[in-house]
């Protein structure tokens, strides 16, 4: 055989000398979220993490891992990638938060067709931003470049997550009683979820680029679904010292209807107050121009409300204030009763004026 004939790993598609030249570039980003508690450097099989936690008396370490879901559409169409990523850590920090934990590192996996440094560079970056802000180490990471499995200028993105609580304060939602309020804290958008169904309303059934500025939104409908997803560690963290939470739902896939029920305890249920907030105007446009059912909206969408927190009633007044002193954007939404499930309160024609 000549040896012009040879095949390589990259006539297959695959080019690891890119990947090198591009770990290369973001090895700075990536240390600069080590905490004290990382003993590894970029390039080992796996990162190291000192697990001694001498300021808790029982440590329980929690994990998670979550993705972006069909978000990433609007990233691929804008170009607007470290968004996306940002998004990965801060989702999977608050899953992590309603358990009462505070994260330690993370790692993440991305996947694409062709190897593009310059997306990857700044998919890292955005989880690094949002990293640091949590306190949180990049710990590591994969990159996979695999033609055929992924479409060109397509890439998934997942996110796994380590965190630590004491043992004596875990949030299991155990001590969530009837009579206990339930506290809305807002969301800046749709978060994570539920984009395969406003897409699908906004640019096929709908007609809008995303380059349109519907009045009712002030903002062009990129920058609306591009909004962040709330991370709720700063206004939460300082609050679970007190003492007061009792459970807390991260409302996510599956809305109002499937989250809240996984904190609550088997016999109880939670009233929702349609009106004690106010449905912000992109999810009003999404689902008038479904049109979306009620139903289907809270099990699909946030409606404006990103976590659900639980204390007892004769601390709901100071629990709020302090949290809408941290900027929690926080409301008496509901209270818990006897039953099951989620039940919403007020006439559903109060919703639908909303929209």
């Amino acid at each position: 055989m000549n040896h012009t004939d040879r095949l390589t790993y990259r006539d297959a598609g695959v080019d690891i000398d890119a990947w090198n030249r591009t770990l290369e570039g973001i090895k700075g980003v990536v240390r600069s979220t080590f905490t004290s508690g990382v003993r590894s450097d970029i390039g080992h099989f796996g990162g190291l993490f000192d697990a001694s936690f001498r300021d808790l008396h029982e440590p329980v370490l929690v994990s998670s891992s979550d993705g972006v879901g069909t978000k990433l559409k609007v990233a691929y169409r804008t170009g607007r990638h470290s968004e996306v990523s940002g998004d990965l850590v801060r989702h999977c920090v608050n899953d992590i938060l309603v358990l009462g934990a505070r994260p330690l590192f993370f790692l993440d996996y991305i996947g694409m067709a062709r190897l593009d440094g310059s997306v990857v560079q700044s998919l890292v970056s955005g989880m690094a931003d949002a990293c640091r802000a949590c306190g949180c180490a990049l710990l590591g990471g994969e990159t996979a470049e695999m033609p055929g499995v992924y479409h060109d200028g397509e890439y998934d993105l997942v996110g796994f997550i380590v965190g630590v609580v004491d043992r004596e304060r875990i949030l299991d939602g155990s001590r969530i009683r009837e009579g206990d309020v339930a506290i809305g804290l807002a969301s800046d958008g749709l978060h994570t979820n539920g984009y395969s169904l406003a897409l699908k309303i906004l640019f096929e059934k709908q007609g809008l680029e995303l380059d349109a500025r519907p009045a009712e939104l002030g903002a062009s409908i990129a920058n609306a679904l591009l909004q962040p997803h709330r991370c709720y560690l700063p206004t939460i963290q300082p609050i679970l010292e007190a003492g007061w939470i009792r459970g807390m739902a991260h409302i996510t896939g599956g809305g109002f209807v499937d989250n809240v029920p996984r904190v609550i305890p088997d016999g109880l249920g939670v009233r929702v107050k349609l009106g004690s907030w106010e449905i912000p105007p992109l999810f009003r446009m999404i689902c008038s121009g479904g049109p979306v059912a009620f139903d289907e909206a809270f099990r699909v969408f946030n409606m404006g409300i990103g976590m659900v927190l639980f204390v007892g009633s004769e601390d709901a007044g100071p629990c709020i204030e302090r949290l809408n002193a941290q900027g929690g954007r926080a409301t008496r939404i509901g209270h818990v009763v006897a039953g099951s499930g989620v039940h919403f309160e007020g006439s559903h024609e109060l919703w639908r004026g909303a929209i």
